[in-house]
């Protein structure tokens, strides 16, 4: 009797949140695997889906766009409104493709283009770190940080430093940072950098009181803005994997960090825009500072009113579970199918979907030059496996992939033609697309395009190529870990 009782309540339990999974209309793989786990796993499965599952995806969905609803109220949509204007009186010499894919990003929900006086990318952390301190030193009114990686090793202490300096004389100083992402931040340099006057908080803090929130949604973002004007993204987050040590310590210590798997300073890009656009990347931080605070300053000072100077178009384009369309997923999507000579994308996690997969195995086949530059290893054997999983069907539609091999190649950048290059956060993997709220900023210009190009050639010349007769050959256990791995592919 006990046992009918215990089979007829686990048949009802299936059958309800079967049937509550399948009203959510989520994709189709995704829906068959939570149904799978919650018949095989009944209990684990349970627990798992109300702490991971759609409803949680939802409410945190609804909040991030109560948060930008409010960040929006500041004048910047207005603005940028007024300054399309401008843009769109220019279009009849811009390349028609450019004109698609800035539309596409609008209809997604994101800001239009916008004009740049000065676009310079940064090709490794030391540049970077230098630029982003000698304009937080400039900054007057304000300077905001929003980090993923904030630790409180040497990179980490002097940009505290810069910022302590710049609160105590008297300028606005904001501090967001993940609460995953920044578990090295010291205690310490909290403590210090509240003392000071700045404003810290950290995003989607994990807690057990506040275990039932949606802990896997991560603020993967990088953005660093000096009084509206100056603005900074990409891949570099402010920790030790970037800092070189001394070239004499580094001879003393070689055979020690070799032992110890610890690889060389990483190589990662960045950007630094000066001009209007700078303004959509404010409103992205103040979004995120909203949903983190409940708070979002409305004073004019945070938008500067546009000037209309600058030859360089830029798109700020963000993402994350609260955007449903996923635009930067829509955009690198469209972007390469638009594609009539090359497509360079650089990214640590190559962890594809279908469409994207599709859309560059399309463009190889039908004449492009596609190249993928990828680490020889990521930080994470599970993802390396997952990406080597789908090397055998990018190489055999005609893709080129290289391994870089000196370090850990960290960089997020896709070129597209001379049209189109993206610098950002996020990497080609389901995570970025959907879990994470990333950003990237496309600058639809040939000089930046050919820059970018240019340094992925150099960057292949420390690299290997991978080759599908050596593939043809990999051992039964190698390739029956990357089988598995790329079962995970969904959740990296």
């Amino acid at each position: 009797m006990l046992v009918t009782i215990l089979t007829v309540a686990e048949i009802v339990y299936v059958v309800v949140l079967a049937t509550w999974i399948l009203l959510e209309k989520r994709p189709p793989v995704s829906t068959l695997a939570w149904i799978l786990a919650l018949v095989a796993l009944p209990y684990v499965g349970f627990v798992v889906f109300f702490l991971l599952g759609p409803r949680r995806l939802v409410r945190k969905r609804l909040k991030h766009r109560r948060a930008r609803g409010k960040a929006q109220q500041s004048g910047a949509v207005r603005q940028g409104r007024e300054a399309q204007k401008t843009l769109s009186a220019q279009s009849s010499a811009v390349d028609p493709r450019v004109l698609q894919l800035e539309r596409l990003a609008t209809a997604a929900g994101e800001p239009p283009s916008d004009l740049c006086e000065r676009v310079r990318i940064l090709h490794d952390a030391a540049s970077t770190y230098d630029a982003i301190e000698a304009a937080v030193a400039a900054a007057k009114h304000h300077v905001h940080v929003a980090y993923y990686i904030f630790d409180s090793g040497r990179a980490g202490t002097r940009l505290c430093d810069a910022l302590v300096e710049r609160a105590k004389a008297g300028v606005t100083v904001r501090v967001l940072v993940d609460d995953v992402g920044s578990s090295g931040m010291s205690r310490a340099m909290v403590k210090r950098m509240r003392a000071s006057g700045i404003k810290f908080a950290r995003f989607n803090p994990v807690t057990f009181r506040r275990i039932r929130s949606r802990f896997d949604f991560r603020n993967h973002r990088k953005i660093v803005v000096c009084d509206g004007t100056v603005g900074f993204t990409g891949g570099i987050n402010v920790c030790d994997d970037y800092v070189a040590e001394a070239e004499a310590t580094l001879r003393r210590e070689k055979r020690r960090r070799t032992r110890r798997g610890q690889p060389a300073p990483w190589r990662d890009t960045h950007v630094m825009l000066e001009g209007d656009a700078v303004r959509w990347l404010q409103l992205t931080f103040l979004e995120d500072w909203h949903y983190a605070t409940g708070y979002v300053p409305r004073e004019p000072s945070y938008f500067p009113p546009p000037t209309g100077k600058g030859e360089r178009r830029v798109q700020i384009v963000a993402s994350g579970p609260d955007r449903e369309l996923e635009p930067i997923q829509k955009l690198y999507f469209s972007a390469i199918t638009l594609a009539q000579s090359r497509v360079y994308v650089t990214t640590p996690y190559f962890v594809p979907d279908d469409s994207i997969l599709t859309a560059l195995t399309t463009a190889a086949l039908r004449g492009v030059d596609v190249r993928i530059l990828v680490p020889r290893r990521s930080d994470s054997l599970i993802v390396t496996a997952a990406a080597r999983s789908y090397y055998d069907v990018v190489l055999g539609a005609g893709v080129r992939v290289y391994e870089y091999q000196p370090t850990m190649i960290h960089a997020k950048t896709l070129v597209v033609d001379d049209f189109f290059a993206a610098i950002g956060t996020a990497n080609m993997d389901n995570r970025s697309f959907r879990l994470n709220f990333e950003v990237t900023a496309v600058v639809y210009d040939k000089e930046q395009a050919d820059e970018l190009a240019a340094q992925f050639r150099k960057d292949l010349a420390q690299a290997r190529e991978i080759k599908k007769h050596a593939r043809e050959h990999l051992p039964l256990r190698w390739r029956f870990a990357e089988a598995g791995a790329r079962v995970l592919s969904p959740l990296l």
